[in-house]
């Protein structure tokens, strides 16, 4: 029989006060590491825990984000990122201990926002948009505030890709009419998919250097060439006047 959908929003809500919980404190890791003080600690906690599904709730346009009208969210960050400020975690620490938590977060949060999505009437695509948005959304947006590359573009063990699946997955049991199946499913494989990533370092490719072996290819390497050729012997005389001028 199917779950309620009140049962349903009250689960997800918890599922996303459990997120924003554990990416605070994976945001005051990342303070610690940057030795910032207990305000940068709150900003960055902050951002972590709630940026992903602000993110979520302006593009659904459905009032204004949860984070802003249910009072549980912000405290939750807080509290998240005070028990990091308190207790000595790095973020080299979090990696080794808090592996688990973290592959776990990525199922609530991509559950979450395919869920909301679909509950405010929209189709399946944006249903997995939002949900790797959910779940990636606050730690891009933490990284770019310290002026560091996004960990979800790479390096990170299939991040956003495990965010698609379990997305996906939710989409295909709401369909199918078992969303509580799809909850359980989606977490399920958000840590199976995560710890084996970690595990064997799976990740996607870098970019390839193929190059296509065909005529009109080879030819525009050949200009390609030539011109960086003339480059450098035109920087070479420069520089060849340059100190033939200095030594006179």
């Amino acid at each position: 029989m199917a779950a309620p959908a009140e049962t349903i929003d009250q689960v997800t809500r918890y599922l996303d006060l459990a997120g924003v919980f554990a990416c605070a404190m994976l945001g005051g890791a990342v303070s610690r590491t940057e030795k910032l003080d207990l305000f940068g600690f709150l900003v960055v906690g902050i951002v972590s825990g709630l940026g992903g599904g602000i993110i979520r709730d302006t593009l659904l346009q459905q009032g204004p984000p949860v984070a802003l009208t249910d009072y549980a969210y912000l405290p939750t960050a807080v509290a998240g990122t005070l028990i990091s400020f308190l207790i000595h975690l790095s973020e080299q620490a979090w990696d080794r201990l808090f592996t688990a938590l973290d592959a776990a977060v990525i199922g609530f949060w991509a559950v979450t926002g395919a869920q909301k999505t679909l509950a405010a009437g929209l189709g399946w695509l944006p249903a997995v948009l939002l949900g790797i948005t959910t779940a990636v959304g606050g730690g891009a947006t933490r990284d770019v505030l310290l002026r560091r590359v996004p960990a979800v573009f790479g390096g990170n063990g299939l991040y956003a890709t495990v965010a698609a699946v379990v997305a996906g997955t939710m989409v295909v049991c709401t369909y199918l009419g078992a969303p509580a199946i799809g909850i359980v499913a989606g977490i399920a494989f958000s840590l199976a998919l995560r710890l084996a990533a970690v595990r064997y370092g799976w990740g996607l490719p870098n970019g390839l250097d193929w190059q296509p072996h065909t005529r009109l290819a080879a030819a525009v390497r050949g200009v390609r060439t030539t011109r960086r050729g003339r480059s450098r012997d035109t920087d070479t005389d420069t520089d060849t006047d340059t100190d033939t001028e200095d030594s006179s």
